[in-house]
């Protein structure tokens, strides 16, 4: 299967690409991490591109960052589903309709629309909530000593929280977790086996969120809903369609890669257990070890682009209409930019921003709640737990698409409050 879409994509190209011997990369299958950044150093090594499981991927952090920021590279439609051969029906229809699918002036009206309910000041009132809603999950465990990270505490973690942005009540937040786990399918890589599961998932959630649109067009609250329907710019408003699209990106947005995020991070602290205890002893690095755990231990590795003219990186020609795919995890270890880029600092100083939250245009609207979610998560659980440590294997879900742990078995003792 790898090797039909690489030559799928390569043969779209001219011979620019195909006639340099580029390093190549084998981790399509891979679920160990460690494994996949060994192999993306290792190809690092030998120059800042390489030809990955499907097509030519950009690996130093300079290279990565320019084709995030540089408006020659775009979104290409469809995202993940073109290499997948997928071009047409009910999953294409609705996911080339989303905001992450957009480029240009559309993409610049819905952004500068949706931007007004996604303010560092709106992420701040969710605080108290995130607080709340994971201290409720690491107190079910303490007397145990022990659990499943991934099924007892980060799965469940960021659904209350989207469903308080979006006023749903609690007595509806399992409905939302499932329609979470069925739609993150959706940009996997096997989309045709997971068709049916999509689509019920995602009439399910549209119907959900149309009964919420009417409610508030009603009568007006706090919630997130509300603050879509009250964005207006120039007379320019969201329409009906733009605003359950819009629920449909923060559910999946915002729940799968929180939770796959602070798994990855709980693992790489419980393998780092002297950061683990420095974050203890002082809360008030969350917000710097969020930062570092996402570039050491991030759970999506890269982005696809596509070229709109032709571009020149690291002395290879990519013809208009390439796909390129940017490695923003062989980025966040780039040697030449990070100091010792294999350990966990979270005290690291200096160093560029870790590029796990896109860059330029499609820079991830969500990215202030995710770090107040994740500085909080982390603060508690390590505040309440003490002397972590793996209590079995820690497989990850394949790295070629949203990755993360699908199970993190830890054992640990209850820290005695001070």
């Amino acid at each position: 299967m790898a090797a039909r879409r690489r030559r799928r994509i390569v043969d779209a190209m001219t011979s620019d690409i195909t006639d340099i011997a580029l390093p190549t990369i084998g981790y399509e299958d891979d679920r160990n991490p460690g494994e996949a950044h060994r192999a993306l150093a290792e190809a690092q090594r030998q120059g800042p591109i390489a030809l990955g499981p499907y097509g030519p991927e950009v690996l130093s952090y300079d290279l990565v960052r320019t084709v995030l920021r540089d408006s020659r590279f775009v979104i290409p439609k469809g995202i993940g589903l073109v290499v997948q051969g997928i071009r047409s029906g009910p999953v294409w229809d609705r996911v080339t309709k989303l905001l992450l699918n957009l480029d240009g002036a559309e993409h610049q009206r819905l952004r500068r629309l949706v931007a007004k309910a996604f303010t560092p000041r709106a992420a701040e009132r969710m605080r108290g909530a995130c607080v709340e809603f994971i201290t409720e999950l690491v107190d079910r465990h303490l007397a145990g000593g022990s659990c499943d990270f991934v099924a007892d505490i980060a799965r469940s973690y960021p659904i209350p929280i989207i469903c308080s942005l979006l006023g749903a009540p609690r007595e509806d937040w399992s409905l939302f977790s499932d329609w979470s786990a069925e739609l993150a399918k959706a940009l996997s890589v096997n989309v045709v086996e997971h068709e049916l599961t999509i689509l019920r998932a995602w009439e399910g959630l549209e119907g959900y969120v149309e009964g919420l649109i009417a409610a508030r067009r009603r009568s007006l609250t706090d919630d997130l809903i509300s603050e879509l329907i009250r964005a207006e710019d120039d007379s320019d408003r969201l329409t009906h369609d733009e605003l359950v699209n819009l629920a449909v990106i923060l559910l999946n947005a915002g729940t799968d890669t929180t939770r796959n995020q602070l798994a990855a991070a709980v693992q790489a602290l419980t393998d780092y257990p002297d950061q683990w205890e420095l974050l203890a002893a002082h809360p008030e690095l969350a917000p710097q070890a969020v930062e570092e755990v996402m570039r050491h231990s991030p759970i999506n590795f890269r982005v696809l682009r596509k070229t709109v003219v032709d571009v020149e990186l690291g002395g290879v020609l990519f013809p208009t209409g390439s796909l390129v795919i940017a490695n923003t995890a062989a980025a966040n270890r780039d040697p030449g930019v990070y100091d010792d880029p294999e350990r966990l600092d979270i005290t690291r100083e200096g160093a560029p921003a870790m590029l796990t939250f896109g860059g330029g245009v499609h820079y991830c609207l969500g990215a202030h709640l995710a770090r107040i979610e994740l500085a909080e998560a982390l603060r508690v659980i390590t505040a309440k737990m003490s002397n972590p440590r793996r209590a079995g294997p820690a497989p990850w879900k394949p790295i070629t698409e949203l990755s993360g742990p699908t199970t993190l078995p830890i054992a640990f003792e209850t820290r005695l409050a001070s």
